[in-house]
């Protein structure tokens, strides 16, 4: 069997039934579901240098400029993620064709690079008009919208390292990119405190 033919295997697979029995059980306020296997790429490049507009023609959007802000065209999302630094979200079957665009857009800029980071991190999910409730209970952040102008941030969530992506102002809720490593910290974390919307702790692992 070589490394291509090896199933993918999501740190929260585990979850994804007690996911949607909370959904199920929360009468619409909540939906959780992991959304595993996202493009993640890692695109480091000088500001307002040239490599800047060959990534974004690559991939098709503006590159946000200020902090904890980001873009959408399509199915992709860029998010601010330092100075020269961002982080770009795409459908799963657009991670080696994006990344080999962009590697090809920034080849002759020394300052310029771009790394797939997909394995790193899965995705939750935390929808529903509850969500915003439910995330303020490990997070210190105000998530209301009137505060949570940009859109993205790097944060704590139930001492977990995340970085929160709100859906926007059609979809209530927000993506929780997770380290793999604390990804089930983070599931059993959003079980429990999804309690008071279920009536019952949904979690047997």
């Amino acid at each position: 069997m070589t490394a291509e033919s090896v199933p993918r295997h999501s740190p929260l697979a585990h979850a994804a039934e007690h996911f949607r029995t909370v959904t199920r059980l929360s009468g619409g306020a909540l939906r959780l579901a992991e959304v595993p296997y996202l493009t993640q790429l890692t695109v480091r490049a000088e500001p307002g240098g040239p490599a800047v507009p060959g990534a974004e023609r690559a991939l098709g959007l503006r590159l946000p400029a200020e902090p904890n802000t980001l873009t959408r065209h399509g199915s992709r999302t860029a998010l601010w993620m330092g100075p020269d630094e961002w982080l770009v979200l795409a459908p799963p079957e657009e991670a080696g064709g994006l990344e080999d665009r962009l590697r090809e857009a920034l080849a002759d800029e020394e300052s310029a690079a771009v790394a797939d980071v997909s394995g790193q991190r899965t995705t939750v999910l935390v929808g529903g008009p509850a969500s915003q409730e439910l995330l303020a209970r490990g997070c210190a952040l105000d998530l209301h919208p009137r505060a949570f102008r940009g859109g993205c941030a790097q944060t704590t969530l139930a001492h977990a390292p995340v970085v929160l992506v709100a859906r926007g102002a059609q979809k209530p809720g927000f993506w929780v990119l997770v380290r793999s490593s604390y990804a089930g910290h983070l599931g059993a974390w959003l079980l429990d405190a999804a309690t008071e919307y279920t009536s019952v702790l949904v979690r047997e692992w």
